[in-house]
């Protein structure tokens, strides 16, 4: 199997160390590049080519907002999982609006970082239980009337962080189900990605 390539954007290098050794225990990973920055991360992102880049929010210079743009700008297949000290809706609905499709606190424990990649790899969207709470109770406030209410539970799913696999067994249903769901989704909200309908939740909450 592949090892899948990894490059890391922390700020605090005691951290930022930790996290390489972590991930370097697995066969599955290798940390390809590590940085204190965005601009030098930036600088050589195109070339390193990774699958992953995990990266905090607060960094000096470029942001990590800022950051997933310009990555997803330049790599648009790679996934970024944000590891942040930040908690607040704010800074976890502009990570996931920018293009992140995880969101780690440092709370949660460095051992939480090897686990997020792997359920990334099998197409979850990793987060803290408390990030995932905080997402599935925006989606739960407002549902779409445009979709069915089976079509607003795998929503929900989705924004829990969960893998089509994964919510075709908390649903009964098979995961060609759960896929023809959420390509129902995505029509009748003329989107195409789960940043996009976050973005239209967060709008419509403003109504």
């Amino acid at each position: 199997m592949e090892t899948k390539k990894v490059v890391l954007i922390e700020d605090y290098e005691i951290v930022l160390q930790s996290y390489v050794k972590i991930i370097n225990t697995a066969k599955d990973f290798e940390v390809i590049g590590a940085f204190t920055n965005c601009e030098d991360a930036l600088e050589n992102i195109d070339f390193l080519a990774p699958d992953f880049v995990m990266i905090d929010i607060t960094l000096p210079g470029i942001s990590g907002i800022e950051g997933i743009k310009c990555i997803k700008a330049k790599l648009p297949k790679v996934v970024i999982i944000v590891v942040s000290v930040h908690e607040n809706s704010k800074y976890v609905f502009e990570a996931l609006c920018a293009g992140a499709v995880g969101y780690l606190t440092k709370s949660s424990g460095q051992e939480k970082i090897l686990g997020a990649l792997y359920q990334a790899k099998e197409g979850g969207a990793p987060m803290s239980i408390n990030i995932a709470r905080m997402v599935v109770e925006s989606f739960q406030e407002e549902k779409f009337d445009e979709l069915t209410e089976r079509e607003n539970n795998v929503l929900t799913l989705l924004a829990e962080g969960k893998s089509y696999a994964s919510i075709g067994e908390e649903l009964y249903v098979s995961l060609n189900t759960i896929k023809y769901h959420v390509r129902n989704i995505y029509e009748k909200l003329h989107i195409s990605s789960k940043a996009e309908a976050i973005t239209l939740l967060k709008n419509k909450r403003r109504l």
